[in-house]
């Protein structure tokens, strides 16, 4: 074969993964036109129509298909040697699906991404937000972003946050309206604003540890006139004088240094375990992999930076 067919073949693949010319010029860097050019080249070269194509519409020709058919599975073993080639070097690149809720998101990932990009420009991100615990497995992702006490046990999970504890907090103009509770059986009298988790469909009950050293951890249902699924939105809110919120700890710590939010209840605090990247298995760890724990437990200490 030709060697000069090679990159023709693969544009050509990318096409027909993609279906649409558009879609693919996007996903590979390149112009529509010139996809569309070396598609036609490729077709003369080979004396046979591969996709028929009309200003609006494309599908594959019984040839297009039967080639599409037999390049992929080869195409994808390339890409895997190459993969595999960037780990045996040591070098880290490759694509990390994570798993995360949106608050570690925010808190942990976010605010590094520029120096992690500058860092290691080969490997690519994709964040997956999702509430619920996830089997990362099952739902092709790498890793997993979670607290460590929701963790299964047979997961390898590397702290990447400091501890946490869950912060009751409000603005100070809602505290001056309507007081400061100063057990969790006054908020029975207060306007709380609720979370109801995305997954489950479940209301956050609000967790508290009886003051003195062996406290007792209970939770305690709250009413309010909003409820949210969504941390940010429930912030805004609280930052609004609409009423308190419970939170963790790591995703308010501007507000709260600025003031605009006021930290309550502190003797019946209850204290979380870390934020934890887990995985299913250290064997045979790509570089990819080994770079982004690293890199993570590096920014732990940042992680409460006000």
């Amino acid at each position: 074969m030709t060697p000069s067919l090679l990159p023709s073949l693969a544009w050509f693949a990318h096409i027909a993964q993609h279906r649409s010319f558009s879609r693919a010029a996007e996903a590979m860097g390149v112009s529509r036109a010139a996809l569309s050019q070396n598609l036609k080249a490729l077709e003369q070269e080979l004396g046979v129509r591969l996709i028929n194509r009309t200003t609006r519409h494309m599908s594959l020709t019984e040839a297009g298909q039967q080639l599409f058919d037999t390049l992929r599975p080869s195409l994808g073993e390339i890409e895997s040697a190459i993969r595999n080639l960037g780990d045996a070097l040591g070098v880290p690149s490759g694509l990390i699906r994570i798993n995360t809720s949106r608050l570690a998101a925010k808190a942990l990932i976010e605010p590094h991404l520029t120096e992690f990009y500058a860092r290691f420009p080969k490997v690519a991100l994709e964040l997956v937000m999702a509430d619920g615990l996830s089997n990362i497995i099952a739902d092709g992702c790498d890793a997993g972003i979670r607290l460590g006490q929701a963790l299964a046990e047979h997961v390898v999970a590397v702290p990447i946050s400091p501890p946490l504890s869950m912060a009751v907090v409000a603005s100070p103009a809602y505290l001056e309206r309507y007081g400061t509770p100063k057990t969790p059986a006054d908020l029975a009298a207060h306007n709380c604003i609720n979370y109801r988790f995305a997954g489950s469909g479940a209301l956050h009950d609000w967790d508290f540890t009886e003051p003195g050293k062996n406290g007792r951890h209970f939770t305690q249902a709250v009413t309010g006139s909003l409820t949210v699924n969504d941390d940010g939105c429930m912030t805004r809110a609280a930052l609004q004088g609409l009423g308190l919120m419970q939170i963790v700890d790591i995703a308010i710590q501007r507000p709260l240094a600025e003031g605009r939010l006021v930290r309550v209840l502190h003797d019946w605090t209850y204290h979380h375990a870390a934020f934890c990247l887990y995985v299913s298995s250290r064997e045979q760890m790509p570089a990819k992999m080994r770079a982004l724990i690293d890199f993570l437990v590096e920014k732990r200490g940042e992680a409460l930076p006000w």
